[in-house]
């Protein structure tokens, strides 16, 4: 058994504007890390292209179209301030995509212990049928969906400890009781959502918002007081990581002061759950995280994690 590293080249596509920090160099940094020698034992796989039907396991069809027809053939647009397609990108939204539903049939065919998506743009903030937060679509609530509805699983769970609030997430799952979303994030912050009485319509939303310049300690009780026992009564059969790597002390968009000790250590925490409950199924895919130093240590370090487990 072994961990499954998904990505693709086109990924590499995405071109955003000079300074935007969600670049190129975020997933160039990542891939040239887990490139190591100590990575060997990775199983490396071409993320495929999702398809439209996938997709709208979670977005209307009016969403798809939508993306879609912003697609520019050549150059860029903004679809807001923050949210940009450059003409490769819509190819990459749809390896995200397809990466994330490859992870899930090769964690629950047994072919891979877990996996990592090392894909983008990312997906935690896109909702319904609102692209924002340089996230066209949900891509990590597409693969759950994709879980429960294709491979006969009854509930599954989302951790995301990326430091900005999945509000996409959040929005995607909140009248759907088989899907569990749990997050840490800073608050106040973009995208100001995530206020702990938000707890979604089946109560299966549990938010765990934390100050500026909380640090390991503060997310080490955030998991231990409610993240755990709220996975614990959920009882999920699968687990889902937005693993946004923000939350580090170096990253420029946010105040939090974790280290990648820290996310380590929720990465383990994760996986024996995950081991003790949900037979070692795992998938995360990548989230934020834009200093690049940090990003790649951070990511190195969940990584490894997941291997040891694979």
């Amino acid at each position: 058994m072994t961990t499954a590293l998904i990505t693709h080249q086109d990924c590499l596509n995405h071109i955003t504007p000079g300074g935007h920090p969600e670049r190129v160099a975020r997933l160039e940094n990542i891939l040239h890390t887990l490139g190591a020698p100590k990575y060997n034992a990775l199983l490396r796989v071409d993320a495929p292209l999702g398809s439209d039907v996938q997709i709208m396991l979670a977005h209307p069809p009016e969403h798809v179209a939508a993306i879609k027809d912003a697609a520019p053939l050549s150059g860029s647009c903004a679809l807001d301030a923050d949210t940009h397609m450059s003409e490769g990108s819509l190819q990459a939204a749809y390896r995200a995509v397809g990466g994330n539903i490859k992870a899930v049939d090769l964690v629950l065919s047994g072919e891979a212990t877990n996996a990592f998506c090392a894909v983008r743009p990312p997906g935690h903030h896109a909702e319904h049928c609102t692209p924002m937060g340089f996230c066209l679509f949900g891509n990590v609530v597409i693969a759950a969906k994709h879980a429960l509805d294709n491979h006969g699983l009854s509930r599954v769970a989302i951790v995301d400890f990326d430091v900005h609030h999945g509000n996409g997430t959040q929005d995607l799952v909140w009248n759907d009781k088989r899907i569990l979303f749990c997050s840490t994030h800073q608050m106040p912050l973009y995208p100001g959502s995530g206020a702990a009485h938000e707890a979604g319509a089946h109560q299966n939303v549990v938010n765990v918002p934390l100050k500026p310049y909380a640090d390991g300690s503060d997310l080490q009780a955030a998991f231990v007081d409610t993240i755990l026992p709220a996975l614990a009564e959920f009882a999920p059969e699968m687990i889902f990581i937005s693993a946004g790597f923000d939350a580090h002390r170096a990253d420029p968009l946010a105040n939090l002061e974790f280290t990648e000790a820290d996310f380590a250590w929720a990465t383990q925490q994760l996986c024996e759950f995950a081991k003790t409950h949900c037979q070692n199924r795992v998938v995360s895919t990548l989230e934020g995280g834009y200093d690049l130093q940090a990003l790649a240590a951070s990511t190195a370090a969940h990584v490894s994690v997941l291997m040891e487990q694979g």
